[in-house]
């Protein structure tokens, strides 16, 4: 391998033919340096062109049947972790429901941006790891609930704004609590702060709020007004920017599901509108892809939700907007049908 491809992680031992070797790693953020020190596990990186033969053999994992001892190993004063994750090392791949915090969107929140490659993971060779499964989902601190469930609105964010409940509350410039009138019709729910929106304070910003401003005023709706009946409120599933634009974790959206369960019920939409694969999971309950979502209407504690493409997925793949504009008319659709039921109701 030339310099320019993968490393390998080793632990910084102080052998002195690999330590002089040891470069910053280019991958692990601040954050995760210190979580693996924390665990005992220092990092470090070394380039494989810096690497013996017998060094890079020592590496890795043996095949099946092969016994300890067959190929090159490193001396015991190296050092050298020996139980890393390798390229081509196989991993159990959760089915169905368990994949909320592995795929990659449809409509990848928060701008579009590519996140970093993760760090491997420091285990043995041989084994597998499971993703979590949406169905073993951590539950929010029953004290922490019944406190959200009695704020009002300015609690609420103000609750929000003061939040460290998961490790993204360290990480964020600002949460991103939500925007719009208090009372509208339509609650637009996104995904997770990106960058811009993280700096502002406010969901939906940049390029991709521009394009979900042009989508609503198309549609006689928008984020600022005083007609309940043409603003729009809007609000992520999640409230701090998750580190390099990843997808949200299991226990980030554990904590935030409270927080938004709350705004919805302070706003008392008519109409919820899921923009992008979490927001539509955490409203519908249903772990099927957007574009079997579209087009259905499902309930969410009595209000009726539809689904469609978050808009960062709509710049990136524009020959979808003609299916976007058709969720929009049908979300009108859906809207009058529960206004006329409640006129109905009413009287």
């Amino acid at each position: 391998m030339g310099d320019v491809g993968p490393g390998r992680h080793v632990a910084p031992t102080p052998w002195t033919g690999l330590r002089e070797r040891v470069l910053p790693h280019p991958w692990l953020e601040a954050d995760r340096r210190a979580m693996l020190q924390a665990l005992g596990l220092p990092a470090a990186y070394v380039r494989r062109s810096v690497l013996s033969t017998a060094e890079l053999a020592a590496l890795q994992p043996r095949m099946p049947g092969e016994r300890a001892g067959d190929g090159a190993t490193l001396p015991a004063e190296t050092g050298v972790a020996q139980g890393l994750e390798q390229p081509g090392a196989s991993r159990r791949q959760p089915s169905g429901g368990q994949r909320l915090a592995s795929r990659p969107a449809h409509g990848l929140h928060h701008g579009g941006e590519t996140a970093a490659p993760p760090p491997a993971a420091f285990r043995a060779a041989s084994s597998e790891v499971a993703v979590p499964a949406l169905a073993v989902r951590p539950l929010a601190a029953p004290a922490r609930l019944q406190h959200i469930a009695t704020l009002d609105a300015a609690g609420l964010a103000a609750f929000t704004r003061d939040c460290r409940a998961c490790k993204l509350g360290g990480l964020r410039h600002q949460a991103v609590f939500g925007v719009g009138h208090a009372q509208g019709q339509v609650m637009v729910v996104g995904e997770a702060p990106g960058a811009e929106e993280d700096r502002q304070g406010e969901p939906f910003v940049g390029a991709a709020g521009k394009l979900l401003d042009n989508m609503l005023r198309a549609v006689g709706l928008a984020r600022s007004g005083d007609d309940p009946a043409h603003t729009v409120y809007i609000a992520n599933v999640i409230k701090c920017r998750p580190p390099g634009n990843r997808n949200p974790e299991v226990d980030e959206i554990t904590q935030c599901e409270p927080i938004l369960e709350r705004q919805i019920a302070l706003v008392r939409p008519r109409l919820l509108l899921a923009l992008g694969r979490f927001a539509a999971q955490q409203l519908t309950g249903s772990t099927e892809p957007i574009g079997r979502l579209r087009q259905r209407v499902f309930q969410y504690r009595g209000i009726p939700v539809v689904v469609s493409y978050h808009p960062a997925y709509l710049l990136r793949t524009p020959q979808d907007k003609a299916r976007a504009w058709a969720d929009l008319c049908f979300a009108q659709d859906q809207l009058a049908v529960a206004l006329q039921a409640g006129n109905r109701s009413a009287s």
